[in-house]
């Protein structure tokens, strides 16, 4: 990277994000209950209690004991190893935390597969949808892409497969900003990246943010939010029948004012079967970062939104193409987190050395067989017709 940003084959105008599914070295026979495997492994390197021999000296390095136990020059202390603890347990960091997702917060009443089940070939791997309906352990590479000629790949990074691609977009692109010391003006990603986070974080920092608005929760045959009309004097949304919907209240923990329209009015309505079917009225969501989101759907109309959809499809899928063709990333070799991103990395770096090699003019035929030579024979068949 340092090399191709020498030899200024990095733009850094405009960034492009995509992942590719990749099949793991395990076989999904080795899935076995994620209880057991756990069990095993905590009693397989558990570590055995320090047999003090009877001696009480754990304080001062003189033996004459201490409140707190002898620390290195520079050694933190536990107040603040606690306090570094807990800046870290608050960080959505998919790099620095290995890209493992927690697993301790089983809140929701969704579960993934791999919260209960576990490989004991790869436990990173995750299962992996086919298509066909087939079923395979594996992983989701991730690529940041320059918008220049070159097509650096600016930063890789591999995740387990249950990991969505919007996750770690962010940390991806902050940390190729820093890394390289870049500032692009514009991030472009798929529909699977349009989601309010990765949207307003993109868009504070004055960077557009060409990604279409995902649709979830979108229901087919029914009014969508974008149908009804907000008032800003007012706060409150109209209805396409012309009804009223009022603020009804907000949550924090997701960032959105509830507005909702009176049971009686919606119960009348004639356009009814096209809106809800709740017996309360039909509520409508608004996003405390709305202002955002009306700026990125703004986009969708311009020129330069729909050129970088159409550079986006033929800018980083030609690369997992050509990864996957020549260079084995259909199925990786290695097993565990740190080895198959060892492996990616290899690959990513592998492409750039290819395309920094060209720029040089490595791999060219020598005269008269090359390029030179074609145009010296031109010239001399000129010559020729001209006598």
């Amino acid at each position: 990277m340092e090399q191709c940003l020498t030899a200024g084959l990095v733009w850094g105008e405009e960034l492009y994000l995509d992942a590719t599914k990749v099949d793991a070295n395990a076989a999904t026979d080795s899935l076995r209950p994620r209880f057991a495997v756990e069990a095993h492994l905590a009693h397989l390197f558990a570590q055995e209690e320090p047999d003090d021999g009877g001696d009480d000296r754990t304080g001062d390095p003189d033996g004459t004991g201490g409140d707190e136990p002898a620390r290195l020059p520079g050694e933190l202390t536990p107040a603040s190893r606690s306090e570094l603890a807990e800046r870290a347990a608050q960080r959505h960091d998919w790099i620095g935390s290995a890209g493992r997702p927690n697993r301790s917060d089983t809140s929701g009443a969704y579960r993934r597969t791999a919260d209960f089940r576990v490989s004991t070939t790869d436990p990173d791997a995750t299962p992996l949808p086919q298509q066909g309906g087939h079923t395979h352990l594996g992983y989701q590479d991730h690529y940041v892409v320059d918008g220049g000629k070159a097509r650096i790949v600016l930063m890789a990074l591999v995740a387990p497969a249950e990991i969505q691609e919007n996750q770690p977009a962010l940390d991806l692109v902050w940390r190729t900003c820093f890394r390289w010391k870049l500032r692009p003006q514009q991030v472009t990603g798929d529909t699977k990246y349009g989601t309010v986070e990765n949207i307003t974080a993109l868009e504070q920092e004055r960077i557009c943010a060409y990604m279409p608005l995902s649709a979830v929760g979108q229901r087919a045959g029914k009014f969508g939010e974008q149908d009804f009309v907000y008032d800003v004097a007012a706060d409150a949304y109209r209805c396409p029948g012309g009804q009223t919907l009022r603020f009804l209240s907000q949550y924090d923990t997701t960032r959105r004012r509830i507005y909702a329209a009176p049971a009686a009015a919606c119960s009348v309505c004639e356009l009814r079967s096209q809106c809800t079917t709740s017996n309360r009225g039909r509520r409508v969501g608004r996003s405390l970062d709305e202002a955002y989101l009306d700026r990125v759907r703004g986009y969708h109309a311009t020129e330069p939104f729909a050129k970088a959809m159409r550079k986006r499809q033929v800018w980083v899928e030609p690369l997992f193409a050509e990864a996957k063709q020549w260079h084995g990333l259909r199925r990786f070799r290695l097993r565990g987190w740190e080895k198959v991103n060892g492996e990616a990395l290899v690959i990513a770096a592998g492409q750039n050395i290819k395309r920094l090699l060209s720029w040089w003019g490595w791999g060219r035929r020598p005269f008269p067989s090359g390029a030179a030579g074609a145009v010296h024979l031109g010239r001399w068949s000129m010559v020729s017709a001209n006598s």
